[in-house]
C-alpha cells in the first residue's frame, strides 16, 4: 500500500515507529467482513447461524464478522433487512448508547447515510423514542431512506438537510450523533480513493468543517443532552483537538465508556486527559474509527412529549416520515405500500402470504414477473422467503404483477448459485 508519505511522517509521529509498522502491516491485510442482525427479525434465522463461519464482534450484541466477502446483492435476508452490512468498529456506538441511555429519547443522527449507525441506534433505543436520519446530499438520503424502510421500525424520519437548517429546533433533541465528514484515513484499507483525496489541506478543511457543523447543531442539544462526536480518521485535529475544542468553547462534560481491556481500543493521543476511544486495525478487528461521548451543560430531562414530528416536519425537508404508509389509492384499488411489508408492526394475518423459492426470491428483487401455486389466492400476496417478508405481489392467476419498488431491484442480470449469509 502506497501510503502519502506525509500521512506516514504525522502517523508515525502519533503513534511511535513500532506501532507505525504494525498498522502499516495491518493496513495491507485484507479487511474483515462483518454484519449486523436486526434483532426484530432474526429469531426466524438465528438457529442458522454457524458459529465456525461467524465470529461474535465483542462490543455489539447482534455484530458478527464473516470469514469470508459474499455478494450480500444476492441474498434475500439482506433486502428483507435480516441484517446490515457495517464496519465492525462503528458497532461500538452500541456501547455509548447502552452505557448512557436507558428512557425514551429523541435522537438526531446527522449524517447519517447510508444508514449504518441509523438502523443501529433505532434498534438500541427503548420503545416510545423518535429517530430523526438526516443525511445532506439528495441522491445519499434516498439510499438512507431505503435502508431504514427495509429495517423496518415504525418510529424514524428521514430528512435531507444542512446542518444549520436545524437551528430552529432549538434544544429539540436528547441525543446527537455527529459522525461528521472527515478525511477519510481509516478507510484506506477498504477504499484506495481515500488514499488518493488525502491531503494535509484536506485534513485542514475538514477539521474546521467538522467545528462548523458542531456549532450549528449544538443550540438543538438539550441542556443535559448528550453529544456523540465519531470520526472514520486517525489524526489528532479531527479528534482529540476537536473534542478539546467542544469541551473548552462549548462547555461540554466528556463521558466516559467502560471498556474491558482485551477488546483492544485505544485512548487519547493527545495531552488531553478527556476519555475518547480509538480503533486501530492492528490493536482491533476492524477500520479505523474514532469515538467521544460529551454532555451539555445544564439539567433537562430526557423526554419525548408532545408531537415532535409535527415540529420536524414544520421545519426540515422530511423524505420519509415516521409510522408506516398504508398504500397508494388506484381507483378502487389500495396498493399496499412496500414499507408495510417491511414493518415490524405488520401482522401476519393481514394479508395472504407466499413462500417463495431462492430463485423465485432474486427474480421478485429482479421486479420480473413470477408465477405461484395454484393454490394461491388472487389478490394482494405477501412474498415470503424463509418466513420473512420479502414485499407484495398483485397475484391475477396466470402470472403475479410485481410490487417490489423500480428503483430498488437488483439490476444484474447474473444468476448465482444460492447466496446464504445466514
Amino acid at each position: 500500500m502506497n501510503l502519502p508519505a506525509e500521512f506516514a511522517e504525522r502517523t508515525r509521529a502519533l503513534l511511535g515507529d513500532v506501532e507505525y509498522k504494525k498498522l502499516v502491516s495491518a493496513l495491507a491485510e485484507e479487511a474483515p467482513v462483518s454484519i449486523r442482525l436486526n434483532p426484530r427479525k432474526q429469531k426466524e434465522v438465528e438457529p442458522s447461524i454457524d458459529r465456525e463461519r461467524f465470529t461474535p464482534v465483542p462490543w455489539c450484541a447482534g455484530g458478527y464478522y464473516l470469514d469470508e466477502r459474499l455478494t450480500f446483492t444476492f441474498d434475500p435476508l439482506f433486502h428483507a433487512g435480516c441484517y446490515y452490512v457495517q464496519e465492525a468498529s462503528s458497532m461500538f456506538l452500541e456501547q455509548a448508547m447502552r452505557q448512557h441511555l436507558n428512557e425514551p429519547v429523541t435522537v438526531l443522527d446527522l449524517c447519517a447515510a447510508p444508514g449504518g449507525k441509523s438502523t443501529h441506534i433505532r434498534s438500541l433505543l427503548p420503545e416510545s423514542s423518535l429517530l430523526v436520519a438526516n443525511e445532506v446530499i439528495r441522491n445519499r438520503s434516498q439510499v438512507l431512506a431505503e435502508n431504514l424502510v427495509k429495517w423496518g421500525h415504525p418510529d424514524v424520519m428521514v430528512t435531507n438537510n444542512d446542518p444549520a437548517n436545524f437551528g430552529k429546533l432549538e434544544e429539540f433533541f436528547d441525543v446527537i450523533l455527529a459522525d461528521v465528514p472527515c478525511s477519510g484515513e481509516g478507510m484506506f484499507r477498504k477504499d484506495s480513493g481515500a488514499i488518493e483525496e488525502w491531503s494535509p489541506e484536506n485534513v485542514d478543511v475538514c477539521w474546521q468543517r467538522q467545528r462548523r457543523i458542531i456549532t450549528d447543531i449544538w443550540p438543538c442539544l438539550k441542556p443535559g443532552g448528550i453529544l456523540i462526536y465519531s470520526t472514520c480518521t486517525y489524526n489528532t485535529k479531527e479528534n482529540e483537538e476537536n473534542v478539546s475544542w467542544i469541551i473548552k468553547e462549548l462547555g461540554a462534560e466528556p463521558l466516559s465508556v467502560s471498556v474491558p481491556e482485551d477488546w483492544g481500543i485505544t485512548g487519547n493521543l493527545s495531552e488531553g486527559d478527556f476519555p475518547v476511544y480509538r480503533f486501530l486495525p492492528h490493536k482491533t478487528k476492524g477500520e479505523g474509527f474514532f469515538l467521544a461521548v460529551l454532555r451539555k451543560e445544564g439539567e433537562g430531562e430526557f423526554e419525548r412529549s408532545g408531537d415532535k414530528e409535527a415540529l420536524v416536519r414544520k421545519h426540515l425537508r422530511v423524505i420519509k416520515d415516521s409510522g408506516v404508509e398504508p398504500g397508494t389509492l388506484k381507483g378502487k384499488d389500495l396498493i399496499p405500500s412496500h414499507a408495510q411489508a417491511m414493518s415490524l408492526t405488520l401482522e401476519s394475518e393481514t394479508y395472504p402470504s407466499c413462500e417463495l423459492t431462492y430463485e423465485q426470491a432474486i427474480a421478485y428483487l429482479r421486479r420480473e414477473a413470477i408465477v405461484l401455486d395454484a393454490s394461491v389466492p388472487r389478490g394482494y400476496i405477501l412474498v415470503m422467503y424463509r418466513n420473512l417478508p420479502l414485499g407484495f405481489v398483485k397475484n391475477i392467476g396466470n402470472r403475479a404483477n410485481n410490487l417490489y419498488p423500480q428503483d430498488w431491484r437488483i439490476r444484474s442480470g447474473y444468476l448465482p448459485d444460492i447466496v446464504r449469509v445466514l
